[in-house]
């Protein structure tokens, strides 16, 4: 693992949330993009030094969609940032760690991502997440 690369934070309406984090904390919209196979729209967020993903669901049955109706907006998951993303599965996996994606599949971004099941990190959803260089 390399550093914290995002937290995703579940909302329900990017339009109603994205001013608090622009107007009122200063951060910087740094684009927003279509995630179908997530199904999901994620506004990206500059800090300084940390980013964040705001996600909101793109259908009423996407994987953000439920977990909103189950628990509410709010942190959805961390997201390390790894280089060789099927090593790391297969590491996690060999660590005990219960993959909910066994391979990688794409991301927001360009990017290549895994999750791991909140049942074996301590209840906190995890991502590894593998940028091309430039996008890091």
């Amino acid at each position: 693992m390399k550093k914290v690369d995002h937290i995703g934070i579940a909302v329900s309406s990017l339009e109603e949330s994205l001013p608090l984090y622009t107007e009122v904390f200063g951060m910087k919209h740094v684009k927003t993009e279509l995630v179908e196979t997530q199904g999901v729209a994620v506004a990206f967020l500059d800090g300084g030094n940390v980013k964040l993903e705001l996600l909101e669901p793109a259908s009423p049955d996407s994987p953000i969609a439920k977990f909103i109706e189950r628990r509410g907006q709010g942190i959805h998951h961390i997201a390390l940032k790894v280089k060789n993303i099927e090593e790391r599965i297969v590491e996690m996996k060999e660590k005990g760690i219960q993959m909910i994606d066994n391979a990688p599949k794409p991301g927001a971004g360009g990017a290549s991502i895994a999750f791991m099941h909140p049942k074996s990190t301590g209840g906190v959803l995890m991502e590894l997440c593998e940028k091309r260089e430039e996008l890091s």
